[in-house]
């Protein structure tokens, strides 16, 4: 009894592969990336035209992972939190006392749900003017030139995201246990996200009637 009080089931196992997969393939797009367009790495490296394949089909397989989590409801019930942005994320995100247990934070908090929405907006860019890079027939000359340029842009501004991400995770040790496990110690949730434990215990609550049995009985 003490283990379920304690704990809080925070991730399936389907998110969990959903962010690992597309966490491969992102490092994957990012370590190809840096060997086509640092000449030293480059020309240690080699063979550059594999590379490239490998870093295209990597940015295309980006989808496959989170249109295969659709399947799950509780992806599809994530990903709509994530999508939404309250009056509360809004004070978060103001406040330098963001972490102190003072706020009303659902299962993700502001800086989750802007890392997210920065990161599908730069992977649909990023895929966008690649393709117009990779296939170079299907636009003059002067529209791959600028694709070039805003495919660089974005590259970089989402490998320093990917690496600011990594960096809060590395910071928090429970976070990653919930990314790994599935489960989360109670205490870390009611201090960093204090309204999805009471969503998650009006879930686990019996309802009314039941509810009034098990008090009598």
């Amino acid at each position: 009894m003490g283990d379920v009080v304690a704990t809080l089931a925070r991730f399936t196992p389907a998110e969990r592969w959903v962010h690992r997969v597309t966490g491969l393939l992102m490092a994957t797009c990012l370590v190809t990336a840096f060997v086509l367009y640092y000449g030293p790495v480059s020309l240690a490296v080699g063979h550059r035209h594999a590379v490239e394949l490998v870093h295209v089909w990597a940015g295309y397989a980006l989808a496959a992972p989170l249109l295969l989590g659709l399947l799950s409801p509780a992806y599809r019930a994530d990903l709509g939190l994530l999508n939404r942005f309250s009056r509360e994320d809004w004070r978060w995100l103001r406040s330098r006392d963001r972490r102190d247990g003072s706020f009303d934070v659902g299962k993700f908090n502001a800086g989750q749900k802007l890392n997210a929405a920065l990161t599908a907006g730069s992977v649909v860019v990023l895929v966008g003017t690649g393709t117009l890079m990779f296939w170079t027939g299907l636009v003059r000359l002067a529209w791959r030139t600028g694709a070039t340029f805003v495919h660089d842009w974005f590259a970089l501004a989402l490998g320093l995201l990917v690496l600011g991400h990594l960096w809060f995770a590395m910071a928090d040790p429970e976070a990653r246990a919930g990314m790994r496990t599935g489960v989360v110690r109670r205490s870390w949730a009611l201090k960093e996200h204090r309204a999805w434990v009471r969503t998650a215990d009006g879930r686990a609550a019996p309802s009314g009637t039941a509810r009034g049995r098990a008090r009598r009985r």
